[in-house]
């Protein structure tokens, strides 16, 4: 059994996570990588880490399970899987939309090694999966950020080629944000409602994402056989 973590709140006190929180240790390659522990956590635990690392510097309004990685006690690292897009359960013929998360962000500190990126989300589908009722998790890399799903193929996940482009929102920024975000953010996403706030929205459309999914239920690998196509390659 893992030990509880003691993590540094902000406020200097000592917190230490629940028997339930605590998470799995992940097997050791390297020193930095043998001392990381993943385990479940409070989504406004990981929110600020997300919002102030994560390239896209938000945290989605509906997270189902929200992880912490540790290191020596102190959070270096989040994951925040949600119940996805209405698209997402389509991907492997189901209408039911609990079958099917995302996994919408992960975010790991630069001192944590490459390869513990591939390790973590193992152990994450390792929970889900003991979670019993998520069936598959899916997850979407933006070639528009220069992602092309590199620790989604070192994690063995099966790529299901692009999606379509989609409608976002830009407030006057540049940066697109998708509609939910916007909406739970403001309580509307509609560019005029928007604009009478004072926002200078206006919508734009946004390029097609690589889409991987990893399957937790093996009676389910057979949905992907007709969808899966070969890793995309960097540029």
């Amino acid at each position: 059994m893992v030990p509880a973590v003691v993590r540094r709140s902000s406020s200097g006190q000592d917190a230490t996570l629940s028997g339930v929180e605590t998470g799995v240790r992940i097997p050791p390659r390297r020193s930095i990588v043998r001392d990381l522990v993943v385990g479940e956590v409070a989504p406004s635990l990981v929110a600020p880490l997300v919002v102030d690392h994560h390239y896209l510097h938000s945290m989605p309004p509906a997270a189902v399970k929200s992880f912490g990685v540790y290191l020596d006690g102190g959070l270096v690292g989040a994951v925040v899987v949600t119940s996805g897009s209405r698209n997402a359960p389509r991907l492997l013929g189901t209408n039911d939309p609990r079958a099917v998360a995302t996994l919408a962000r992960l975010w790991l500190e630069d001192r944590v090694p490459k390869n513990a990126e591939s390790r973590v989300l193992a152990v994450v589908a390792r929970l889900m999966r003991h979670s019993g009722q998520v069936r598959a998790l899916v997850s979407y890399a933006d070639p528009a950020a220069g992602h092309t799903g590199t620790i989604y193929q070192a994690a063995g996940w099966t790529y299901l080629g692009m999606s379509p482009p989609g409608r976002y929102l830009d407030l006057g920024d540049g940066e697109p944000r998708h509609p939910r975000s916007v909406f739970s953010a403001y309580g509307t996403n509609r560019p005029a409602c928007l604009r009478k706030m004072g926002l200078a929205a206006k919508s734009v459309l946004v390029g097609g994402k690589h889409r991987y999914c990893l399957v937790l239920d093996q009676s389910w690998a057979w949905r992907l056989t007709a969808e899966q196509q070969p890793y995309p390659r960097p540029r």
